[in-house]
Order: C-alpha cells, then structure tokens, then sequence
C-alpha cells in the first residue's frame, strides 16, 4: 500500500452567496473580532456594508484593518502593537492573497506577543511557534494564491536585500476557509489573468512534485480542468460569467490544498528572490515564467533522467489543457508549451525586465532561488538551466 501523509486543513464553506454564513460562523466564536482587508476592492463592493449590517444585527463588536500591499515584518508587527489590548474571538480575513496572509499572521501573533521576525523561515532565530493563535476565518475575494487552505502567512521585505519568507505553522491554517465566487465580480482583467495562472502553476508544480501522492493528483487534476474552462473566458469577461467564477474559485482553493501537502516547483522558487528584489507581482512572476520553467523541466528530464515518473504526468496534463490525446510523448510536451505561451500572450503577462530585472542581476535571483519551493520540483535544475528560464521572460 502507498504511504503518504495530509495535513490539517479548514473547514470548507464553497459556493455563490457563503459570504452570507460568516456572521454567523464568527459569533460561535465570540461577539469582538478584527477584520483585516485590503485597502479598497471589498470595501467599495455593497458586499461590505452588508456584512457589517449582519454583524451590526447580531450585536456584533469589530475593529477594522487594512492591508494596502504585501504585508512586511514591520506591518505585521505594528497591527500586532496597535490591537495587543483588544480580547478578540476571532481574525477575519477578506481579500486576495496579502489580506489574508496578514490576517493570518496577525492571528498567530496577538497572544504570544513575539515578533514576527522570531519565526520567520531562513531569516531570523527560527524560534519554534507553540501558540495561541486567534481563531483565523479566510475570505478570499480574488482565485489565485490559495492562502485560505495553507498555514504559511508569507511576509517580504522588498530592495536589494530584501526576502520573501513564511511564518508557518499548523496552528496558522484558517477555522474556516469560506469561498464564494461572487466575490471574484470585483476582480479587474489583469487581476484575474495573474491570480489565474498562479493557480495553474500551483496545480501544476503540485502535481509533479516530488511530494505528490493520489489524492493530491486527484485534486490537482480537477483543478486543471476547471483551469481550462474558464481562465481564459473569465479573463475576457465572455460566457457563464458565474460558472466562470465558480470554476477559478475552485482551482484556487484545490491549488492551496494541494500546495500545502506537497510543495511547488521552480516557478515558486524564483517567485520569491523577484518578489523580493524588484516589484513583480506573485502571480505575474507564475504567470510570465511557467511555460519557460514547464519547457526547461521537460527538457531536463528527457535528457538526464528519460524514465522519471513526472513525464507521464506532464503528457497528462497537456491532454487536459489542450483538450485532446496525443500520439506520442514529444508532440504533447510541444503543445503543453505551445499553450501555455498561448496563454501567456494572451493574458498579457509582463516580462520581467518591466519590473527592472536585467541580466545584470541574475546572479542574484539564481543565488536566492533554492528554497523549499525549489526542493520539490521534479528534478534538480542547475544554475545555467535556471539562468535559461530567466532569459526567455526577461
């Protein structure tokens, strides 16, 4: 029998109009609670003042919170300041992925009263997190990072020596992770086109890992299809919006179940040294480099291990995205390539020289590549075969 291991995860609230059970999950908690957001999108939705009548309604208390980009150590620590007094039942977060990774971390802070810094992974002393936590609920409000299904609150610091990193622990993952594609109605194109092909690359680097085992692939597999469906009609606003909605909603939250077992891939190893150094956005650096990286793991392993078991799983994936069976191994690789380019162009990804990469600073990128991200990609890529995938986006 296969052996493999699954981690914690939240309680699961899917579908259009879910948003309308969070007062109600919040009170079994308790009537005080913060609610963390992003710093517009939500709050300029009718959504917003609703959820605030219910909470109004059932003599609810809250404290609000906002999150205006990529929450540092700083940020995170001064939230932690200003609320140490306030005895909250639960942290809410509502909004992409910063929002929620800011909650999160805002909810494993308050009662222990460290900095984050302490727990930072690869950045400072690495102290072990015993806890409490506050009771953590995710709202996400775009599909793309998956952060209601994992434990890791990621946190950068942005500049020369900057670093993205993760508090990360199983006290972290959300009591509930509450997704109602409804919420996506406030995405704008270039939102959906870089959250999307982060959720693709997060099923896709999931599926391959080294990690991966059946029920990950399972889910990874559904994902992609879903991905399939409506990524690029969501994008270009066209069809059953709502179906549209509900399908990248779905791949997102499979894209974080699955991440959180297995890891990721090159993609997600170079996401986080350019995250850090130039201002790219997260899911523009998955979106701008996984046909390059999906090109370079394909080639490096039909040249230096032929019979690895993620070939077949690559041949698998280009039948689901293109749609149709292949004679042979070669041409469903180049069509695999050939579509994600496709997509690529079409969603109008940027080039990492937009964000002021240049050659120059490779050397830099690569050195700070190999993380936990990079461990569990499918095969060891080697500093020229990365400095490759770095130069056919830059």
């Amino acid at each position: 029998m296969m052996i493999f291991s699954i981690a914690r995860l939240p309680r699961i609230e899917f579908g259009a109009g879910t948003l309308n059970k969070l007062p109600d999950i919040v009170a079994g908690y308790g009537r005080h609670v913060l609610l963390v957001t992003g710093a517009h999108s939500f709050i300029n939705t009718p959504h917003w003042q609703q959820l605030l009548n219910q909470f109004q309604q059932r003599n609810m208390t809250w404290l609000h919170a906002t999150i205006a980009e990529e929450p540092s150590p700083g940020k995170i620590d001064d939230l932690v300041k200003t609320y140490a007094g306030e005895d909250f039942a639960a942290i809410v977060g509502i909004g992409g992925g910063s929002a929620l990774d800011a909650a999160k971390a805002i909810a494993g802070l308050l009662r222990v009263r460290h900095p984050v810094m302490d727990y930072l992974e690869g950045v400072g002393p690495e102290l072990p997190y015993h806890g409490p936590a506050v009771p953590f609920i995710a709202v996400p409000t775009t599909a793309g990072t998956g952060s209601e299904a994992t434990k890791n609150a990621v946190l950068s610091v942005q500049g020369k020596h900057g670093f993205k990193k993760s508090f990360r622990h199983d006290k972290l993952v959300a009591e509930y992770a509450i997704v109602d594609p409804d919420l996506l109605t406030s995405c704008p194109p270039d939102v959906i086109a870089a959250n999307g092909m982060d959720a693709l690359t997060q099923l896709l680097e999931s599926y391959v890992s080294s990690r991966a085992n059946p029920l990950t692939d399972a889910l990874a597999i559904s994902g992609l299809h879903a991905v399939r469906e409506s990524l690029v009609p969501l994008y270009r606003q066209q069809g059953d919006l709502p179906k549209h909605r509900g399908n990248m909603a779905y791949a997102a939250l499979l894209s974080g179940i699955t991440l959180a077992q297995t890891g990721l891939g090159s993609v997600h190893g170079l996401a986080s040294p350019l995250g850090a150094f130039y201002p790219v956005p997260h899911g523009v650096v998955c979106g701008t480099l996984v046909a390059s990286a999906t090109k370079m793991n394909l080639h490096s392993m039909q040249t230096r291990e032929p019979d690895h078991p993620a070939l077949a799983k690559y041949r698998h994936v280009a039948e689901i995205l293109c749609q149709q069976s292949f004679s042979d191994a070669t041409a469903a690789f180049n069509a695999l390539i050939e579509l994600l380019v496709q997509w690529t162009e079409t969603l109008a990804l940027p080039r990492l020289s937009h964000y002021g990469l240049q050659s120059s600073g490779l050397d830099h990128v690569i050195a700070n590549c190999r993380g936990s991200s990079m461990k569990t990609n499918p095969i060891v890529l080697t500093d020229g075969e990365i400095r490759q995938i770095l130069l056919e986006r830059l």
